[in-house]
């Protein structure tokens, strides 16, 4: 693929509305779009999904800026791939990293789509042309603001509906929105802010014909996520536990879950999204796909990997509109009557707006063939 330079786009785009999970509140989303130039001036993009600080996982936005710049930049520009397959495989000596690995690995996945005048999601096997989306609504401090919330989005045709919960704003309140939408396709997502000693709460969500439970335990907690499956009804679906195949496959062994929520930074590329989603269609398992709050060229990814078969349930690529006043794609991400079109363009579907970008641009860095020979790995 000849990689002559790689841009890192660092922006800091002010949400629509405050996003509360058990983490806290988020109210700016800091950004990093990495930008792949091939020897033809041909631009591949990617986006790294790691937030601010280390509160969804141990990796964070500063440390990823430092591995692309450190080691995967100059690693790729230096290694002649042919296939963006072979990116993993280039980066496997390094550990973890994973969300710093999908943002230059979905990049050359985009590169290699539109080298091959193809649209992503026909490269990546997908054969959906438009798929089914739901809605992530943050925690308010009242029941009655969030079922505002639903009975708006319900009203905008949204597939499904995710509601934060945590200890002390859980059962009653999934309760309250029960009693005014009985029929939703309504989850609750977690955030693994619950532990085994809470078993009898997470008891009583069975009451709601939930779709799913996301994440009630920690990360690291696959076995305790296999014993609460036992105990309750309500379908258990992991997010952050599933962060490589090798997770996956004993997830699925232990029965820790009936549901997988594949994040494509989580989990470290489309590569091993793929791997992930043909496992678990040979175990029946089926898959949605999560968002990390992406701006536009995330969100491309996302949609493109959701074109796969075993992708059976909505995700939660909502509108660019529902979190950001202006997105730096154009033409912008648009959900209506909870379904997006997916784009026939060659790579993720739209073009970067740069003079979008530039409003939320803090900085560009650069790494050169210049830099990546200085470099020396493995030696």
């Amino acid at each position: 693929m000849n990689i002559e330079k790689i841009l890192l786009h660092r922006l800091k785009m002010k949400m629509r509305t405050p996003f509360t999970t058990s983490f806290g509140t988020q109210i700016d989303r800091y950004v990093t779009i990495v930008e792949l130039i091939d020897e033809n001036g041909l631009s591949g993009f990617g986006e790294c999904v790691a937030g601010e600080d280390p509160l969804y996982s141990e990796e964070f936005m500063d440390a990823a800026l430092v591995a692309i710049k450190k080691y995967f930049g100059p690693l790729l520009i230096q290694s002649k791939v042919t296939h963006p397959k072979s990116v993993t495989e280039v980066f496997k000596p390094f550990k973890r990293n994973m969300m710093a690995k999908s943002g230059i690995e979905t990049a050359a996945w985009d590169l290699y789509a539109k080298q091959q005048g193809l649209p992503l999601y026909k490269i990546l096997g997908g054969d959906k042309t438009q798929v089914d989306v739901g809605i992530s609504l943050g925690l308010e401090k009242s029941d009655e603001l969030i079922i505002e919330k639903i009975r708006e989005k319900v009203e905008e045709g949204y597939k499904r509906i995710k509601v934060k919960i945590k200890p002390g704003r859980d059962v009653e309140m999934i309760r309250a929105i029960r009693e005014v939408f009985p029929d939703i396709p309504l989850m609750a997502d977690a955030n693994s802010a619950y532990t085994l000693d809470d078993i009898e709460i997470l008891k009583q969500l069975d009451e709601f014909n939930l779709m799913m439970i996301e994440q009630p335990l920690g990360s690291t907690d696959i076995v305790d996520h296999a014993k609460l499956q036992k105990e309750i009804h309500t379908p258990i679906c992991l997010d952050e536990s599933i962060d490589s195949y090798e997770n996956a496959k004993a997830a699925i062994e232990l029965g820790s879950c009936k549901i997988i929520n594949v994040k494509v930074g989580r989990v470290g590329g489309l590569t091993e999204s793929i791997k992930i989603h043909d496992l678990a269609k040979e175990n029946n398992i089926p898959l949605w796909c999560g968002g990390m709050l992406e701006a536009g060229v995330g969100r491309l990814t996302n949609i493109a990997i959701t074109t796969l078969p075993n992708f059976i349930l909505p995700g939660d690529t909502a509108s660019s509109s529902r979190y950001w006043e202006e997105d730096i794609i154009t033409p912008e991400v648009v959900a209506e009557n909870g379904v997006v079109q997916v784009s026939d363009k060659p790579g993720i579907g739209a073009e970067v707006d740069f003079e979008k970008m530039k409003k939320v641009l803090i900085q560009t860095d650069e790494i050169t063939k210049e830099d990546a020979l200085d470099m020396v790995f493995f030696d």
